[in-house]
This record gives structure tokens, C-alpha cells and sequence, in this order.
């Protein structure tokens, strides 16, 4: 694997990981409206299982949060050290002339 090709796999798990961590808000959300919803209900079984859920879920985020913290620059550093700009540009013109 060529540094532009793992320049782009790196990017494309970047863009993963906010894919997962936008899902995660979603469900935090979700599960926020069924409590909201089960005041009213009042059923103890929502009562006693959805703050446990929506924990384990807000905690999922801020590990998912840290990952992609990490991996995004991670992949910005690399996209410096290796001047992958140039390279880009490189390919599009080897590119064009194939």
C-alpha cells in the first residue's frame, strides 16, 4: 500500500467513525424520547432498564468521541508529514496522462 492509498484508508475510517458516532447520538436521542415518553407511561420495567441504557450509550460516545479525536489527527499529521497534497496532485496528473 502506497502512502496515498493509506492517506485515503485513513480518511475513509475517519469518516466511519463519525458515521458510528452521529449513529450514537441517535440512539442516545431515541432513548431520551422513550423516557420522556414513559413518564407519562409510567411502566417500571422502561423505568428501571432505560437510564441504564441510555448510560451505556452516552458512555459508548464519549469512547467513540476520543477515538475519532485521536484517529482524525492522527490521519491529519500523516496527510502533513507526507505532503499528500502533492501527491494527490501527482496522481491526477499521471492520471491524465494515462
Amino acid at each position: 500500500m502506497n502512502t496515498l492509498e493509506k492517506f485515503e484508508l485513513m480518511e475513509k475510517i475517519v469518516r466511519e467513525l463519525e458515521d458510528v458516532q452521529n449513529s450514537q447520538q441517535a440512539l442516545i436521542q431515541k432513548i431520551a424520547k422513550i423516557e420522556v415518553d414513559n413518564i407519562e407511561l409510567s411502566d417500571s420495567r422502561l423505568e428501571k432498564d432505560l437510564p441504564d441504557i441510555h448510560q451505556n450509550l452516552a458512555d459508548n460516545l464519549d469512547t467513540i468521541s476520543g477515538i475519532l479525536d485521536y484517529f482524525a489527527d492522527k490521519t491529519q499529521n500523516f496527510g502533513n508529514k507526507n505532503n499528500v497534497e502533492a501527491l494527490k496532485e501527482q496522481q491526477a496528473i499521471n492520471d491524465a496522462i494515462n
